[in-house]
């Protein structure tokens, strides 16, 4: 079992002991991301909206540093410490996932690493 660890300059680098990704047998699985700007590693403004589509935007840079890609996601978890915010983040959701669509949990949160409002990690197929 060969574990082979993906990174990306194109997403924010791991602020803890831990990979952006690991693919292992044809499957990636990405740790957390929060909307967090690979260039400046400053947090997003503008609320959830554009929290999640950084999100999302970080998560693809992982996966296609991986060889994968966001069709190719099986499975999404979502951390959100608003639920009142879904439909708007299911909004941008949904703009990244308008074909095959995975599965997919959301939990409200009571707070995330450096005040973020959203967090998702995926596993895809390599």
């Amino acid at each position: 079992m060969k574990r082979e660890i993906i990174r990306s300059d194109r997403a924010p680098k791991a602020i803890g002991p831990y990979e952006q990704a690991i693919k292992l047998e044809g499957w990636v699985f990405t740790s957390g991301q929060i909307p967090l700007d690979p260039q400046t590693g400053a947090m997003v403004e503008g609320g959830i909206g554009a929290q999640t589509r950084q999100v999302l935007e970080n998560l693809r840079a992982i996966l296609e540093a991986a060889g994968s890609s966001i069709a190719r996601v099986i499975r999404v978890t979502v951390y959100m410490t608003n639920l009142a915010d879904f439909a708007k983040m299911n909004e941008v959701f949904s703009e990244f996932f308008s074909q095959e669509k995975p599965t997919r949990s959301t939990v409200g949160v009571a707070a995330l690493p450096r005040g973020a409002l959203v967090e998702m990690d995926v596993i895809a197929r390599a």
